[in-house]
């Protein structure tokens, strides 16, 4: 199968550094439960938009983010069983190279350019699966979604909208392994009916 996978808070802890320097800087108490919305603003009021989100392109930052318990095990045991893995990530182009050098490659030293995609709209991108924490990311997108459960995306309805909440690597590789099997069976089914159809 072909499996995209993304990068914040799916592959990588970016709420739990951010949060921190944020707190650290302004004196604030927040905690990743209290990020109830995709928009990190609204748990620091009276911070301007530049001051949480302008966190994300300082030196030095990405450095600091780390790796999502059992992901890189995860994402090398589906390379070993002969899937296509692509990190697809909407990161901006301020901090991309750093991000991938700081982060994903450190971390992730088995993934390399030729499967990184950086885009915005991953609905465009043909696929199997996504495995993604941003609900806007799945909606439309033509792939088996699996939703990695954050504070900010527990108010949504995943099942309503044929996504499959997941709570860790563990989950995300038994539902990896659920639809490779599923998508095996299917196969023979296919063949079958062609040779009906001659």
């Amino acid at each position: 199968m072909t499996i995209l996978v993304d990068m914040d808070d799916t592959i990588e802890c970016l709420l739990a550094a951010w949060v921190k320097v944020l707190n650290e800087r302004y004196g604030r108490s927040v905690t990743t439960e209290d990020v109830t919305d995709w928009d990190v603003t609204k748990a620091y009021p009276g911070l301007a938009k530049e001051q949480v989100y302008g966190v994300l392109n300082e030196e030095g930052f990405w450095g600091r983010v780390d790796p999502m318990p059992g992901a890189a095990e995860a994402l090398q045991r589906f390379i070993a069983n002969g899937h296509e893995v692509y990190i697809v990530t909407a990161t901006a182009y301020e901090s991309v190279a750093e991000k991938m050098r700081d982060l994903l490659f450190r971390w992730f030293p088995f993934i390399g350019w030729g499967n990184v995609i950086i885009a915005a709209r991953k609905q465009m991108i043909r696929a199997d699966v996504l495995i993604d924490d941003a609900v806007h990311n799945m909606i439309g997108g033509q792939y088996a979604k699996i939703l990695v459960d954050a504070p900010y995306n527990r108010g949504f309805d995943a099942a309503a909208e044929g996504m499959i909440r997941v709570y860790s690597w563990e989950e995300i590789e038994k539902e990896i392994d659920r639809l490779a099997a599923e998508k095996a069976a299917e196969r023979p089914k296919r063949r079958r009916s062609r040779r009906k159809d001659r």
